[in-house]
């Protein structure tokens, strides 16, 4: 083979390769949400407990519903009353226009049976109102699930008195499953390779993800020899049935 055939040959074999950096981190809830009623009252059923999965929907707590569905059946008997005012008072508002148009009756007597007409309206409306708003006092003594995910931690069992004032932890957690975040600490010159969007990989238990970075630290989480260190996030698809938990550790690789 001739020398010149050969140099560009030596110069791929002696070209440098750039190895994947590789940081170590640990995983993290995509975020977490805090439940707590926003009524006082007893609780009737606690239907879930940590580490359990939960559909959107699910019911999670109940509160003794007796007082809200009682004044829930009240304001509907009042829109019950309230419409039958207002048929009531149509018809007189009819019958006063076919007499004043007969000339039977004065423009103030059509006048005061169209104030009638328009009060007793007024209340039915009143009275929708009402009833919307027992609706809500109702469905506000259950908690159902915001997403599908996971219970992080219950904090209340059933017979519990709770003060909507005196909630000082949450009744019940919950979190996102189905996406994760792999989390490392690193300096500020790590930082600025990273852009959010920016393609990375995680490797979870021997297996390796496809991820992308979801958020860089603004504030420093502590200061040390080396400089200040910030998390730098990294988002990925969690497998179906897979339970990842928080603190596993993992590896995160850049591209």
């Amino acid at each position: 083979m001739r020398t010149w055939l050969m140099i560009p040959l030596l110069l791929l074999t002696m070209a440098p390769v750039h190895a994947a950096e590789v940081l170590k981190g640990w995983l993290e809830w995509v975020h977490e949400v805090e439940m707590r009623v926003v009524e006082s009252g007893v609780v009737e059923d606690v239907a879930v407990s940590a580490g359990e999965q939960v559909k959107e929907g699910d019911l999670l707590l109940r509160m003794d519903q007796r007082e809200a569905r009682a004044k829930l059946l009240e304001t509907r008997a009042r829109v019950a009353r309230a419409r039958v005012g207002t048929e009531k008072a149509q018809r007189e508002l009819e019958r006063s226009r076919e007499l004043f148009d007969r000339g039977l009756i004065a423009i103030e007597e059509l006048k005061d049976a169209e104030l009638l007409q328009a009060a007793a309206v007024a209340e039915e409306e009143a009275a929708k109102a009402a009833e919307a708003s027992a609706q809500v006092a109702l469905e506000r003594t259950e908690l159902r699930a915001p997403f599908d995910g996971i219970v992080v931690a219950r904090n209340v069992w059933n017979g519990a008195v709770i003060y909507k004032t005196l909630q000082q932890e949450p009744l019940i957690v919950v979190a996102p499953n189905r996406r994760m975040l792999a989390r490392a600490l690193v300096t500020a010159n790590v930082l600025r390779r990273y852009r959010p969007g920016d393609e990375a990989r995680v490797k979870v238990g021997g297996s390796i993800r496809a991820g992308s970075v979801y958020s860089l630290g603004v504030q420093a989480v502590r200061v040390e020899l080396e400089g200040a260190v910030y998390y730098l996030d990294i988002i990925f698809d969690v497998k179906a049935n897979e339970v990842l938990r928080p603190s596993e550790t993992v590896q995160i690789l850049s591209p």
